[in-house]
């Protein structure tokens, strides 16, 4: 572009020009900063939905008062003609390209998941270490909630670049385990009946589903799971909790020792070696 376009594309800047363009500048700093202050102080005296209403309104009325102040602006400098128009949003296109890229990956990603369904409502699945349940599935993202009832977004977009552990894959089942360590002086068969009777009897056992019991032998001591099903997938802590209250209690009672912290550093130590 020559000196001569440049010309053509900016108006001529007189002093009636630039105290507008202050005037502008100060008013929308005015109304930002007005905003920023009054509407947290309403909000503090509102509850509920109203109050978080208020809340979100604060960055929506911000960015409209920067947008009416930006295009001012550009009012000012810019001759308004069809080529610098065409100039202009060219430019702005491009900017926002670089700018929503990110997004518009995800938004392409949900197609993908739509189509090959690695996550549903109801699933419960695991992204950079956030494990809970798919609530919602928008366009852009999905929304989880823990277990500790915090809501995670995560989008779609994860699934370029990313790991997505599903625990039940649309499927009503959701497979359980409980950790035992106990130390090397026991009964392995009798610990491994205790146990799965101990499964068989939890009031949130899903009976349609197959118990397991499995044993590793360490350095230090043996570890048990128990592999199980609850009844329902939301009912997971619940059956953990009580697989290993009350396989805790049965041990114990059976006179069985647990296996210490300190032998299993030594013995985690011996495998690294």
């Amino acid at each position: 572009m020559d000196a001569e376009q440049l010309t053509r594309l900016f108006r001529r800047i007189t002093p009636a020009v630039l105290t507008e363009l202050a005037l502008v500048v100060l008013v929308a700093l005015a109304l930002a900063w007005l905003i920023q202050t009054l509407l947290p102080r309403l909000a503090t005296r509102l509850h509920g939905r109203r109050r978080h209403w208020v809340l979100a309104l604060i960055p929506t009325l911000r960015i409209l008062v920067v947008l009416v102040a930006i295009g001012w602006v550009i009012s000012l400098v810019i001759e308004p003609s069809l080529r610098n128009m065409v100039a202009i949003l060219g430019a702005v296109g491009l900017a926002l390209g670089f700018a929503l890229k990110d997004y518009v990956s995800s938004l392409f990603a949900g197609v993908v998941a739509a189509y090959e369904r690695p996550y549903r409502p109801g699933d419960w699945i695991e992204v950079d270490g956030c494990y809970g349940e798919v609530r919602h599935i928008g366009l852009r993202a999905l929304e989880m909630v823990t277990p500790d009832d915090t809501v995670v977004v995560v989008p779609h977009s994860r699934l370029w670049n990313g790991l997505i552990r599903n625990a039940n894959n649309g499927d009503a089942s959701l497979m359980c385990v409980a950790r035992f360590y106990l130390a090397p002086e026991h009964d392995a068969h009798q610990v491994r009946r205790l146990l799965h009777d101990v499964a068989l009897s939890s009031p949130y056992l899903k009976l349609s589903r197959p118990v397991l019991v499995v044993m590793e032998d360490h350095p230090w001591g043996s570890r048990y799971r128990i592999k199980a099903y609850p009844l329902d997938p939301r009912q997971q802590f619940l059956f953990i909790s009580d697989l290993t209250a009350r396989g805790k209690a049965a041990l114990l009672a059976m006179g069985v020792e647990f296996a210490r912290v300190e032998a299993m550093a030594r013995g985690g130590e011996s495998n690294a070696g």
